[in-house]
C-alpha cells in the first residue's frame, strides 16, 4: 500500500493571498495552459499550474519552500492566454511577496518593509531620525552662502547612519536568505552531491545581470529594457558611492572636490589626470541616475498602458516603483538645484533624497528589491537540484 501524504489547508493563508492581490486564483481550473505557453517552464518543473493549485488549497508550508515561484520572471504570457482570467502571473507575484515576509528576520520587519499599510512608519523612522540628528548638532536650518550639502547635513553625520543601516540590513538579509535556503534544501546531502555551488551561482548571476531570460517574454517584453536600466543604474550608483567613500577615507579628498588639491595632485601627478578621474566619476554617477530615472518611468508606462489582457500590480510592486522614481528624481533635482544655487529648494530636496536612500538600504531585505537575492538563490538552488 502506497504511503499517504496528508496536506493541511491554511484558510487564513488563502484569505491573506486574496487580500494581497491574488483574488483571481480560485478561477483556475487546472487546464495547464499557463505551463504550456510559458517559455521558462520545463517538463520537470511545469510552473505555474502546480503553484496555482497549491495556492487554492492553502498549502502555505509547501509554497514558501517552492523555488519554482522564483523561476517565474512575471512575463505574464500565462495571464494573457489564461482562458479563465485567473491571472497566474499576478498570483505568483503575490506568492513571492509572501515568501519574503515569511522568511524575514526579524519577523516584524517583513511586515513593515513589504506591507503598504506600514508605509507611514517606514518613512517616518528616517525622517524623525534625521530631524533629531540635525537638531542635536545645530544643522536644522538652511545654511548661508552657496549650496554645499555638507554644510547642511555633514558627511561625518551621514556616514555612521547609512553604514550602520547597511550593516544591520546585510546581517538581517543573511539570516532571511538562510531561512529561505534551509526551507528549500530539505535534503542538503543529496543536493550538494549534484553539483558545485560556485559555477551555478556564476551562471545565475550572469543570467540575472544580462536579463537573458527576460528576452523570452512575449506578452510583456517591454519590461526587459526597464529592468536592465534599473539594474545597471543601481550598479553604477553603487560603484560611484563606493568611489566617493574611497576618495574621502583613502585618498583624503573631501567634498566639495577641488581638482587643484595639493594632496590629490601629488597622488595623481598632474591636474589633467585628477580632472579626468573626477570627470569619469561624475559621468558614471550622472548616467547611472538617468538610467534609474528612465527605467522607473518605463516601469510606470508599461503598467498603465493597455496590454490586451488584465494584469493588476499589487501595492507591494507599486511602492517599489514609486520609491525608485522618487529616489532618481530627488537625486537629479538636488544636483541641479545645487548647481543653480537655489538653497531654499536644494536642501529640502536633498533631505528627501536621503530619506529615500535610507528606505532602499534599511528595507532592502523586505522590499521588491529583495527579489534580486531571493531569485538568485532560488535559481541557483534549482540548478543544483536539477529541477530547472
Amino acid at each position: 500500500m502506497a504511503d499517504e501524504t496528508v496536506f493541511t489547508p491554511d484558510v487564513e493563508f488563502v484569505r491573506s493571498l486574496k487580500e494581497a492581490g491574488a483574488e483571481t486564483m480560485k478561477k483556475c481550473y487546472q487546464c495547464a495552459t499557463c505551463s504550456v505557453v510559458c517559455e521558462l517552464s520545463t517538463e520537470k518543473s511545469p510552473f505555474p499550474r502546480r503553484e496555482m493549485l497549491m495556492a487554492q488549497w492553502g498549502l502555505k508550508e509547501e509554497l514558501v519552500k517552492d523555488p519554482n515561484i522564483w523561476l517565474c520572471h512575471n512575463c505574464n504570457d500565462c495571464t494573457k492566454y489564461c482562458p479563465r482570467g485567473a491571472r497566474p502571473g499576478d498570483v505568483l507575484g503575490v506568492l513571492r511577496q509572501t515568501v519574503i515576509m515569511e522568511n524575514a528576520f526579524p519577523k516584524f520587519m517583513g511586515r513593515i518593509g513589504s506591507d503598504h499599510n506600514y508605509l507611514v512608519f517606514a518613512f517616518g523612522l528616517p525622517i524623525m531620525l534625521f530631524l533629531v540628528i540635525l537638531g542635536a548638532f545645530g544643522h536644522l536650518h538652511i545654511p548661508d552662502g552657496p549650496v554645499v550639502f555638507d554644510h547642511f547635513f555633514p558627511v561625518h553625520l551621514i556616514d555612521p547612519i547609512f553604514i550602520s543601516a547597511a550593516i544591520i540590513s546585510l546581517l538581517f538579509f543573511t539570516v532571511s536568505i538562510k531561512n529561505f535556503w534551509d526551507g528549500m534544501n530539505v535534503n542538503p546531502y543529496r543536493l550538494m552531491a549534484n553539483g558545485r555551488v560556485i559555477p551555478y551561482l556564476y551562471e545565475t548571476l550572469k543570467e540575472m545581470i544580462l536579463h537573458t531570460k527576460f528576452d523570452k517574454c512575449g506578452a510583456n517584453k517591454d519590461r526587459t529594457l526597464a529592468h536592465r536600466l534599473v539594474v545597471f543604474g543601481f550598479i553604477g550608483l553603487f560603484i560611484t558611492t563606493n568611489v566617493a567613500v574611497f576618495n574621502m577615507y583613502v585618498l583624503g579628498w573631501h567634498t566639495p572636490y577641488h581638482i587643484d588639491d595639493p594632496h590629490i595632485l601629488k597622488l595623481f601627478g598632474s591636474e589633467a589626470l585628477v580632472g579626468l578621474y573626477y570627470a569619469g566619476f561624475k559621468l558614471v554617477g550622472n548616467l547611472s541616475a538617468l538610467a534609474l530615472l528612465a527605467g522607473a518611468i518605463i516601469i510606470f508606462t508599461n503598467r498603465t498602458k493597455p496590454k490586451g489582457f488584465v494584469s493588476v500590480s499589487s501595492p507591494f510592486d507599486w511602492v517599489f516603483a514609486i520609491v525608485i522614481l522618487l529616489l532618481a528624481i530627488t537625486g537629479i533635482l538636488a544636483e541641479f538645484l545645487r548647481v543653480v544655487d537655489i538653497a531654499a529648494l536644494a536642501y529640502p530636496v536633498y533631505f528627501l533624497h536621503l530619506v529615500f536612500v535610507f528606505f532602499i538600504i534599511a528595507y532592502l531585505p523586505y522590499s521588491k528589491l529583495a527579489h534580486i537575492v531571493y531569485r538568485t538563490t532560488a535559481i541557483t538552488y534549482a540548478k543544483l537540484a536539477k529541477v530547472e
